[in-house]
């Protein structure tokens, strides 16, 4: 198997990590390869998906090349900090592609480490592969996360209400540094360890800043529009990631650990699924102040290295971070006003975006369904089409569009590229799972994979997947499968 291994985090200070072997499994045996993301690695999926490739792939046997550590890192998990690290995880290395680029490859679910406290360090067959789906979706409406290369069964149970089938699976990430991995060392204050980390992120994800006279702020400001950018992109298509604690944000930008997740239905911003966020505090329209908060955490990391001189220091950390809010401001608008077909900006134009939102959360409408219906130029069908207060707002955007002087075809074309057709409904990835792990039947979450692939083509015989649940009198919730 053609593996290639460069593996540049294993080279740092060894404070950073620790040195373990992914623990053996019973079992092993595949159950989904991503044939795609294995080509993108150099990988044959054919090789990947043999006994041989479970072995490899549960942590069993260790890839040639491969130098398995686990990762230390801090957290602040709901506002609390914590010394933390992976628990039940083991990054095999990092991978060169064919294309020259480096991606962490990582065993989620591998065994006990270090940092495991009172974990068992596995993990169980249905986050795994809800963390597969996930990933797909959100790759495939353009939104950067990390993605599974497989999951493996592992052949024994793993024990959390009741016994659970176990698995493995197996992450592909730009990396798994994390704002938490900056409060660890800044927690820590070894000598040199966080001026290594900062070199090293940099190098690898910030490539235009190595030389910089001013690094370790550079490094704050472009974390700052990344996270922004990424927050935004979640928003558009109605995703609440569930948990995000500092050691759930990563430095390169990407969407990482899919755990209490969900995709809201019926528009509203205090909407919240994880089992354990009693205050919302991860909700919905709480995704950007809580990101602010996070970076914030990670100029206090940084401050030593922003400046010698502490005042200075915290008045450039503050001036970075400032540019969180109108970044997201403009970017929230100037979406919302793309997702409704404008290119040109009129005064009036944040008011009527956001009274069409406002619309959505009086009417329980879905937001998914009602932008995917605008864009094709019918309604939304729903008995509340008729509603006076749709209607008024309708004949203002129509006129607001027409005022822009193009072919309603070209308008259409763009807003089919920015609002999806199918997301992964949660009761569909629900009923998925549940004949994953039930009954050994993946077949419905291959055909939900195949849906989400193709989020922005309406194609005909899918209109089940197009369709929020039915209200239920029991809310939808999320749990993070530790």
């Amino acid at each position: 198997m053609s593996w290639r291994f460069d593996n540049s985090y294993a080279r740092l200070p060894e404070a950073l990590f620790t040195r373990i072997a992914p623990t053996a499994v019973r079992a092993p045996a595949i159950v989904l390869v991503n044939a795609a993301l294995a080509a993108e690695l150099g990988l044959a999926d054919s090789e990947l998906d043999s006994p041989e490739g479970a072995q490899f792939l549960s942590g069993n046997r260790v890839p040639p090349g491969a130098e398995p550590i686990a990762q230390a890192y801090a957290g602040h998990q709901f506002g609390h900090f914590s010394m933390l690290g992976d628990g039940r995880a083991v990054l095999l290395g990092e991978l060169v592609t064919p294309d020259g680029h480096r991606r962490d490859l990582q065993l989620k679910g591998s065994g006990r480490t270090p940092y495991s406290r009172s974990g068992d360090g596995r993990a169980a067959l249905g986050p795994m592969l809800r963390e597969y789906v996930i990933g797909e979706a959100m790759h495939a409406l353009g939104i950067p996360t990390t993605r599974a290369l497989a999951v493996v069964g592992t052949g024994e149970r793993v024990y959390r209400e009741t016994p659970l089938p176990g698995a493995v699976l197996a992450r592909v990430a730009a990396s798994h540094i994390r704002v938490g991995t900056f409060e660890y060392c800044a927690a820590l204050r070894e000598p040199g360890v966080m001026q290594a980390l900062l070199e090293h992120t940099i190098a690898r994800h910030y490539p235009a800043l190595v030389g910089h006279p001013q690094p370790a702020l550079a490094l704050l400001q472009e974390a700052v529009d990344r996270q922004c950018d990424l927050v935004l992109a979640w928003m558009r298509v109605g995703f609440i990631h569930g948990v995000m604690n500092t050691d759930n944000m990563a430095l390169s930008g990407e969407t990482i650990d899919y755990g209490p997740c969900a995709f809201m239905d019926a528009y509203d911003p205090s909407t919240v699924f994880s089992s354990i966020d009693h205050q919302g505090r991860y909700a919905f329209g709480q995704q950007a102040p809580v990101a602010m908060w996070n970076l914030a955490r990670l100029a206090e990391a940084l401050l030593e290295l922003i400046d010698p001189n502490e005042d200075r220091a915290i008045e450039l950390a503050k001036a970075a971070l400032g540019r969180f809010g109108e970044r997201f401001r403009s970017g929230w608008v100037d979406g919302l006003c793309a997702r409704l077909g404008l290119q040109a900006r009129e005064p009036g134009d944040a008011a009527l975006a956001e009274d069409l939102l406002a619309w959505m959360q009086r009417a329980r409408a879905d937001y998914t369904s009602t932008f995917r219906a605008l864009t094709d130029g019918f309604p939304p069908a729903d008995p509340r089409e008729a509603d006076p207060g749709l209607q008024a707002w309708r004949a203002r955007w129509e006129a607001r569009v027409g005022r822009e002087g193009q072919p309603v075809e070209v308008v259409h074309a763009r807003m089919r590229a920015l609002n999806p057709v199918y997301i992964p409904r949660n009761h569909k990835v629900e009923d998925a799972l549940a004949a994953a792990t039930g009954q050994g039947d993946l077949s419905p979450l291959r055909r939900l994979l195949e849906v989400v692939s193709r989020p922005y083509e309406r194609r005909p015989g899918l209109e089940d997947y197009e369709q929020a649940a039915a209200v239920s009198a029991q809310p939808y919730r999320t749990f993070c499968g530790t």
